[in-house]
């Protein structure tokens, strides 16, 4: 009888139609595939258990989660092999590693039951979310979402992160460090939103502070910074008041549907409008337009993804909703455009950071790994592993343009006229110094 690497490599290859593009070592400790690069290592049977009770991206997701799997070698190199067997094949190699009525996924399932044994489902890890409280976008649900993804720990996002606790797509020169790009970033959004001394700032989703202080220090605004988040609240206080702004920045825990104080001379929303969803997105275009004053500005600095040939078929990423961004939704660029239009908002300029963002999330990986030991007491060596996972795939699909991120500049214009906007908006990459 073949051993079980060549067995299972024999059962993805039938499935995929197409050669295994990595090396696969399995948990008798034999190896079948292309040598000389990365392995992917199955440590258990169970792993096989769960793929044959969640077919596809989640059960090799939740046996990732829990160390069933791992990979030896350049995980990015397994994620961008493995990207071209299968986002390259389009839709219906999706469809098939997804779907128990195909034919092929069934073969494959029956080798994986006589590999694995016919025992129950092993349980979800304890990382991945269950119980959803209220209908999709609520208040109450989008809080649990938040909560979910940002409250797991100030200190594990420290690591990861770095100093600049900004968690968002930085924007880099060459030879610049993370904390270079990031301040670059902070400070072309404040450029774009012309923030002077006195203005009044809306920070929509305003993260640990990171924005709030730059703009109350470096440009002299009065900041109001929302969050649904508990800990990053907490985080942005402290900082805030160790930076001697209290005086200058309100951080509340608040939904930015409930804020009322309007208007603001400025809006940014940085990172924030993928939690919002398709269903509330003009809600949201239409609640920021009214918090600003006429003439006022937003910098709407938001992931994108590539349009679907059917915008129905459109599916919400199985991994990341159940582990990362619950209910998180991408849109394509032009469909935000779109909304934002239809809110009533000017639309002057569109800066496009695909390949920034690629770079920065290598760097937060690099960070994960550096420290991996603190990572996993900061959290749970579950929750360490979907952060690597994510963050490196994510930067392959950035790379790949299979995802973008676009900083979209919108003003409330009074009316017939001038918005306020330079002839040459390009002065905003003359960097403050």
């Amino acid at each position: 009888m073949a051993d079980a690497a060549s067995r299972l490599t024999t059962l993805a290859e039938d499935l995929l139609g197409v050669p295994f593009p990595v090396r696969l070592r399995a948990w008798d400790g034999s190896e079948a595939g292309p040598a000389g690069g990365p392995v992917l290592i199955v440590r258990q049977r169970r792993a096989l258990r769960r793929l044959i009770w969640r077919p596809g991206e989640l059960g090799l997701v939740r046996a990732w989660v829990s160390g069933e799997i791992d990979v030896e070698g350049d995980l990015y190199e397994v994620l961008d092999r493995l990207a071209g067997v299968v986002w390259e094949r389009g839709e219906e190699a999706r469809s098939a590693l997804e779907s128990v009525r195909d034919p092929k996924v069934r073969a494959a399932a029956g080798g994986l039951l006589r590999l694995a044994g016919l025992l129950p489902p092993p349980a979800p890890p304890a990382e991945e979310i269950r119980r959803r409280t209220g209908s999709r976008h609520s208040k109450r649900r989008d809080k649990q979402a938040i909560s979910h993804h940002y409250d797991v720990g100030n200190d594990f996002y420290e690591l990861v992160l770095g100093p600049s606790m900004v968690y968002s797509c930085a924007y880099w020169t060459e030879g610049g460090t993370l904390e270079d790009a990031q301040r670059d970033k902070l400070d072309l959004i404040a450029r774009k939103l012309d923030l002077k001394e006195g203005d009044r700032l809306l920070d929509v989703g305003c993260g640990w502070g990171s924005m709030a202080v730059h703009a109350a220090r470096e440009y002299g605004a009065r900041v109001v910074g929302v969050t649904l988040s508990r800990e990053q609240a907490v985080y942005a206080r402290k900082r805030i008041a160790e930076e001697g702004l209290t005086d200058r920045i309100e951080i509340r825990v608040q939904d930015y549907r409930d804020v009322t104080d309007g208007p603001f001379d400025a809006i940014s929303s940085i990172g924030m409008a993928e939690h919002v969803g398709a269903v509330r997105y003009r809600e949201y275009a239409d609640t920021l337009y009214a918090l600003l004053k006429p003439g006022g500005r937003l910098l709407n600095h938001q992931i994108s993804r590539r349009p679907e040939p059917d915008e129905a078929a459109y599916r919400v990423d199985a991994f990341i909703d159940a582990y990362v961004f619950p209910d998180g939704e991408l849109a394509p660029m032009g469909r935000t455009l779109t909304l934002l239009e239809d809110a009533g908002f000017e639309v002057r300029d569109v800066e496009a950071l695909r390949e920034h963002y690629a770079l920065t999330l290598r760097r937060w990986v690099a960070n994960l790994e550096s420290d991996w030991p603190r990572a996993v007491r900061s959290t749970s060596p579950g929750r360490a592993r979907i952060w690597r996972l994510y963050m490196a795939a994510s930067a392959v699909s950035f790379e790949r343009n299979r995802i973008g991120v676009n900083q979209f500049l919108a003003v409330r214009t009074p009316g017939p006229g001038t918005s306020g906007v330079p002839l040459r908006p390009r002065v905003w990459d003359e960097r403050r110094r």
